[in-house]
């Protein structure tokens, strides 16, 4: 049954009160029960008693207040605000052992930031990659002053997710594991608008629709579509660009895309638009899955909703192709490249982990920023982070150039906070990496488009830049959100030593307190010597080079039996064959009694069930 969910913009879903120009949300964040898809319930991450969280919504240049009441009861939370760049405020962007600790059930806390970029984003868990597991919702910040003004009648606002029957500490722990060697990620169940499925979008003819898109996914990336219609995109990240059209977008976990819509002059029919999951990701496809999800504009209520027309190619369009409309062009020659190879490895206890430059992140014993605030001059001292933080100390305004060069068969998206990067190379022929390429400057785009969370091509590279120009800790992930948790994450300290002037509200050091987390110290909560990291958590060891004692035994005994095994088989060899017999293997079966060579081929092997494999559905689409 087709079921009406749009985002709205009414407070209804939550205590939201507006005062001149400071916004609050109180949220009481608790476990409910929710069943999106229509195939399973499950408990989900729910704010004030209700499942899906409510939109954050601001203008320029207000204040945000929202008050996180923790009610799970069995597990921690965060908030992190994605695409804001916290400028003043990074104490407030949400990351755990990062910026703030995990806020323990029982605890709340206040996050308290003014915003000053228009745009789309949204909000999220930074805890564990608890966020597919419900806490995740768009933020949209209104902008009076819009180029765009007047191009467009009404706003929509639409989430694409994937989604996943399983809760995600289940989900992880199997992941990282030594029963999953490989690191194949798990599979989504199913894909969703607006968090259900079935979504009716009522419109008018002849209407432009300003609509923001969020993929708020845990893993899949999706092709978006909409039958009939084209999209001119106008805003991607949160950062205004030239208008470009296109009848198709492709949107990685995290990322938004605003775009203009013009419906039909008529109501004759209603139109579906769908969310595809790009299955090339996949290690698997169960039986059964429906890797799209369908949705209707909906021009006359009272007329069918159609299905869609599947399409042969999905070819959608390439967002290194835009330019910001502000025109900006690429930033000088940056101070430093910093370049990051994308690995996947298995470490000693049999699990698969992801690193940058064989370093796979381990959250630090302090907040890396409460780190910063504590450690003198010290913090301008990259050592002093840990080294599984992987940490980067820049100056005020340098220009850097960061390279990921992805030597990984998959694609993946990078995410960057506080900050929108200019995405200056991308390569586009796999297995050229950055050290094989004969590009140069004159290759880059000189008018870059602007983003905060970008996708790499599967074994191949990509450059971006910015400028650092705010303090504060910024982490960059992968934000799928298995390979974040299982290492694919490094952090960057800009202006260290102005963040010992920030202060640290006593809510967010309360709870520090009740998580029992100390607040000085460098990464293994040294307070005496900053310098001196042991028992900084650590990942497990490597895998042992060469042979172990255990392995050489193990070798020694497989070629005594490979050896015995060679030597039975020649003694049979040689042994005289009776006359009245004809030997059909060891099993003494003569010619008279031997299966004709018809029933071998029809043996029960024949006919076994040839199980699903992966590959090649990205260029499909089904119903």
């Amino acid at each position: 049954m087709a079921r009406h969910l749009l985002y709205a913009a009414s407070a209804a879903a939550f205590v939201a009160s507006a005062h001149a120009a400071t916004v609050t949300y109180d949220m009481k964040v608790e476990w409910v029960t929710a069943n999106p898809d229509g195939m399973q319930e499950r408990p989900v991450i729910g704010v004030n008693g209700q499942w899906p969280p409510p939109i954050i919504r601001a203008d320029v240049g207000d204040n945000i207040v929202v008050n996180l009441d923790n009610q799970l009861g069995n597990q921690s939370t965060s908030a992190h605000f994605h695409g804001l760049y916290q400028v003043g405020t990074p104490q407030m962007d949400g990351p755990v052992q990062v910026t703030q600790c995990d806020v323990p059930p029982g605890s709340t806390i206040k996050y308290n930031f003014t915003v000053n970029q228009p745009g789309t984003y949204w909000y999220h868990s930074h805890s564990r990659g608890q966020y597919p597991d419900g806490l995740r919702a768009p933020l949209v910040i209104n902008d009076p002053k819009t180029p765009f003004k007047g191009k467009y009648d009404e706003e929509i606002v639409l989430s694409v997710s994937d989604w996943y029957h399983d809760q995600m500490p289940d989900l992880l722990k199997t992941f990282i594991s030594k029963g999953n060697p490989t690191g194949a990620e798990p599979v989504p169940n199913s894909a969703l608008w607006n968090d259900t499925q079935n979504l009716t979008v009522p419109v008018q003819p002849g209407k432009t629709y300003f609509v923001r898109l969020v993929n708020v996914a845990a893993f899949a990336a999706m092709y978006i579509w909409f039958e009939g219609h084209n999209m001119t995109i106008i805003e991607v990240d949160g950062v205004y660009h030239n208008p470009a059209e296109t009848d198709m977008i492709y949107v990685t976990p995290a990322q938004r895309v605003g775009f203009l819509l013009t419906t039909k002059n008529d109501t004759s029919a209603n139109f579906p638009f769908v969310a595809s999951m790009d299955t090339g990701l996949f290690d698997s496809m169960p039986a059964g899955l429906n890797w799209n999800v369908t949705g209707w504009l909906v021009y006359d209520q009272k007329k069918e909703l159609p299905d869609y027309t599947p399409l042969d190619d999905l070819d959608a369009f390439d967002d290194a192709t835009l330019t910001p409309y502000d025109n900006m062009t690429i930033l000088p020659t940056p101070a430093q490249t910093i370049k990051l190879d994308v690995i996947m490895a298995n470490l000693g206890d049999g699990a698969n982990y992801a690193f940058f430059n064989n370093i796979t992140y381990k959250s630090p014993k302090v907040p890396t920023l409460y780190t910063a605030r504590s450690a003198g001059q010290l913090a301008t001292n990259p050592e002093v982070y840990g080294t599984y933080t992987h940490s980067f100390v820049l100056e005020k305004d340098e220009i850097v150039d960061v390279v990921i060069n992805n030597l990984d068969k998959g694609r993946h998206p990078f995410h960057l906070h506080g900050h929108a990067f200019q995405l200056i190379y991308r390569s586009d022929e796999a297995g050229v990496y950055y050290e094989d390429s004969n590009f140069t400057a004159a290759d880059f785009y000189p008018t870059p488009m602007r983003r905060d969370t970008v996708l790499v091509e599967a074994n191949a590279f990509l450059i971006f830049r910015f400028k650092a120009d705010h303090a504060g800790v910024w982490i960059m992930h992968c934000h799928i959100e298995f390979h974040m948790t299982s290492g694919l994450m490094m952090t960057f300290i800009t202006d260290p030593l102005s963040l010992q002037n920030i202060t640290i509200p006593d809510d967010h050091l309360d709870a520090c307190k009740k998580a029992g987390v100390s607040t000085t110290g460098n990464a293994a909560a040294n307070q005496l010597d900053y310098l001196n990291l042991d028992g900084q958590p650590e990942p497990p060891q490597p895998l042992p080079a060469g042979f172990t004692a255990r392995g050489i035994v193990a070798l020694v005994f497989s070629c005594i039996s490979g050896i015995l095994g060679v030597a039975v088989v020649a003694w049979y060899g040689l042994a005289e064959v009776p006359k009245d017999s004809a030997f059909r293997g060891f099993g003494g079966v003569t010619e008279t009694d031997s299966a004709p060579a018809e029933e071998y081929r029809d043996s029960p092997v024949e006919n076994q069930e040839v199980p699903a494999t992966t590959g090649g559905n990205s260029g499909s689409a089904r119903a």
